[in-house]
């Protein structure tokens, strides 16, 4: 009866994710190769299908067979598969049960409208153009947030789509270490920073040149081209629709190649974690990364810990100067010191690591404000310009450079931003971790083989998918528990002298 219960739900839940990563194909699309024309019918679809998978999930038969796997499963110290599959089903449907179906189609519905909205609205630098659809959006996230924590703490409801198990105190306790050394930090490196860019540096680079550049990055980490691939869109991102296709996006700056190494750096890092999931856990709900953090942390890691490293750039520079003969005269040093200045920027993908999460804790402090009422959508720019000042010293020249850049708040991303600042401290864990464990790691990287990190974080990481909470990943890994400490303390080190 019991394995009778446990296919019959196996089978409910693979069929909800794969009608999630149906929902992914139609949303990779919408970012990267739909006609602008095709956006009202493309959120009729989006929320069609979102919906649906909703029901899969919460449906009475769903819960039947959850609750009647309790008694084998519920075991804390049970690490099979099966009670791992549970865990995430019981978690899951306890927390989408709160969630009328008709909300969930609703707001896959507006985030489609939104976005599509949000990439013109960006181009013209015109926030009033975003402002209604964010204000639908917004509503309707408060409507979710009220659901699904209805006596509680309603930021909790929003994080906890991106990081479940993390409390809304754990993160502002986090927080709290982490801003003010890093200010400190960050004045002092911009006061010294150089502000010239090196003279091999100017003119244009084609974008044509830059795509070969970029799949070379990506490429000498270790991303598998024959199940991945890599597009172009106005927000760079990555979408894993399987074990063999997982799919990123760049963007291209003419007068700058470094832009999108370091973006294929980053998305390829999430692209990593999603092809080392263990081929046990494909096409179910486990096949995934643990959490955001824990998925930030790896791209952040191959972005900043190697791809800003002088072992990388050791392997990588001579790839850069044959794609572009004009930077023949670039030196390593050269290279290193670009790459590492830190000063303060308008956007936060471009950001360097010092000022980066200084870019997450405005948003932060953003989204808090508007979930409680104390800042009004149109408030937004005004207030989004006033924490730049704040925090980094600079105002954005426009709404493009200011409130309007990041994807997020269109695609209803709320509480997602957190996790950024998180995967860069869970990032310097696990790279010292891996450093201690694989001795000859850096030397292997400068002859541009990156097999003995990315092993390690196979081995450590991205086999288990979902199948532990990151906490639980990173104690394992690390022998302790997520912390600020070893992010400030290597940032230190880098940077103070």
């Amino acid at each position: 009866m019991a394995e009778a219960a446990l296919d019959a739900l196996r089978e409910r839940l693979n069929r909800f994710h794969a009608l999630n990563a149906a929902a992914g194909v139609l949303d990779w699309d919408m970012e990267t190769r739909m006609p602008r024309a095709g956006a009202a019918s493309r959120a009729l679809q989006y929320g069609a299908v979102l919906r649906a998978a909703h029901e899969t999930l919460v449906d009475a038969q769903t819960l039947r067979l959850v609750d009647a796997l309790a008694p084998r499963f519920s075991r804390a110290d049970d690490e099979s598969g099966d009670a791992a599959l549970w865990r995430w089903a019981e978690r899951e449907t306890r927390r989408r049960r709160l969630l009328p179906a008709a909300l969930v189609e609703d707001l896959a519905r507006a985030t489609a409208r939104a976005q599509d909205v949000w990439a013109e609205a960006r181009a013209k630098s015109d926030f009033a153009l975003f402002r209604p659809e964010l204000e639908r959006v917004l509503a309707l996230k408060r409507r979710q947030a009220e659901a699904l924590a209805p006596a509680g703490d309603l930021y909790y409801a929003w994080l906890g789509e991106h990081e479940p198990g993390l409390t809304t105190a754990d993160v502002d306790r986090l927080f709290s270490q982490l801003e003010p050394g890093l200010s400190a930090l960050a004045r002092a490196a911009a006061a010294r920073a150089p502000s010239a860019r090196p003279p091999a540096l100017s003119g244009r680079f084609d974008v044509a040149r830059q795509r070969v550049l970029g799949e070379a990055a990506a490429r000498l980490i270790g991303f598998d081209f024959s199940r991945g691939m890599i597009d172009e869109s106005a927000h760079p991102f990555s979408c894993a629709l399987s074990l063999g296709d997982v799919r990123l996006t760049t963007r291209y700056d003419e007068s700058d190649p470094f832009s999108n190494v370091f973006t294929v750096l980053h998305e390829a890092g999430h692209g990593l974690y999603e092809q080392g999931v263990d081929p046990a856990l494909a096409d179910t709900p486990l096949c995934g990364g643990a959490t955001m953090a824990l998925h930030e942390s790896q791209s952040r890691l191959w972005e900043n810990l190697v791809g800003r490293g002088r072992p990388f750039w050791t392997a990588f520079l001579p790839r850069l100067r044959e794609i572009f003969p004009s930077t023949s005269a670039l030196g390593l040093d050269e290279v290193l010191a670009h790459v590492n200045r830190a000063q303060p920027s308008f956007i936060r993908v471009e950001a360097d690591e010092l000022t980066y999460s200084l870019h997450v804790l405005l948003r932060y402090d953003l989204e808090r404000r508007l979930l409680s009422g104390a800042l009004r959508v149109a408030e937004l720019p005004e207030a989004w310009n006033a924490g730049m000042r704040a925090r980094l010293g600079v105002t954005p020249p426009d709404d493009a450079h200011g409130v309007l850049q990041d994807v997020h708040w269109s695609a209803g991303l709320f509480g997602y931003f957190p996790t950024y600042a998180l995967g860069n401290m869970i990032s310097v864990q696990l790279y010292e971790a891996a450093r201690k464990a694989r001795p000859g790691m850096e030397e292997c990287l400068s002859r541009g083989d990156a097999q003995p990190l990315l092993s390690w974080l196979r081995e450590n990481v991205h086999r288990h998918g979902r199948a532990f909470s990151a906490e639980q990943i990173v104690r394992r890994a690390c022998g302790g528990p997520i912390s600020a400490a070893p992010y400030l303390a290597y940032l230190r080190g880098k940077y103070a002298a």
